[in-house]
């Protein structure tokens, strides 16, 4: 989430929160993360946000606090059922459970301020708007997979501000049309990262392939 915070930081730096986050496709994750942080989103009836619970190394911060939960009521009233979670819980770490809190408090107490003072800067009741849209898309036990789809009507209707690709056809055709020439590149040729301002200077990071002989 680090380098999240820095790319949020860096573009609020040049441009304050006059920002419009532009979703052609998907935006998970962290890339969810950074559209809020966005004074709107532009999405389409093919696009979708994600949920923000964060990750430890690869599995769900909610989901493993979870299992922990769990493990510790079915030992209380049962301490028979020791054996059966005893080699499940050995595969944490001790440290875990206090990584997994950590990250989430992280996770929603950045995006909340983002939603303060970005989204919802003029709204009066912004404070109360943050908490239920952290709780909409942040809360693992509502959207039950961190890569759950989350369609613009549904980020609308959480509070979310969306504006519709189909509402400017002019527009939608140039974004779908840069978005297809990316997708192409990025599957046909090593680019793997691509970076372009508006006077049509590129910066394009390539991976270097090697072929070695068996």
């Amino acid at each position: 989430m680090s380098a999240t915070e820095s790319i949020v930081d860096y573009l609020r730096e040049m441009f304050g929160s006059n920002l419009r986050a532009v979703i052609p496709q998907i935006a998970l994750s962290a890339g969810t993360m950074i559209a809020c942080a966005c004074n709107s989103i532009l999405m389409g009836k093919h696009s979708s946000l994600g949920p923000i619970d964060p990750q430890i190394r690869g599995l769900p911060a909610h989901g493993i606090l979870e299992e922990f939960r769990k493990a510790h009521l079915e030992i209380s009233h049962d301490r028979s059922k020791i054996p059966v979670w005893q080699p499940i819980i050995a595969k944490y770490n001790p440290t875990l459970i206090g990584e997994c809190e950590k990250a989430i408090i992280w996770a929603e107490e950045i995006v909340k301020e983002w939603l303060i003072t970005g989204m919802l800067a003029e709204e009066e009741d912004r404070e109360a708007l943050a908490t239920q849209i952290i709780s909409d898309i942040g809360d693992h036990a509502l959207t039950k997979s961190h890569d759950r789809h989350l369609s613009a009507d549904w980020c609308a209707s959480k509070g979310i501000k969306i504006e519709l690709l189909e509402d400017d056809s002019e527009l939608q055709d140039k974004i779908l049309s840069v978005h297809h020439a990316c997708i192409h590149t990025l599957s046909a040729t090593p680019a793997y990262k691509m970076i372009e301002n508006h006077k049509g200077i590129a910066f394009i990071q390539r991976a270097n392939i090697r072929i070695t002989p068996k």
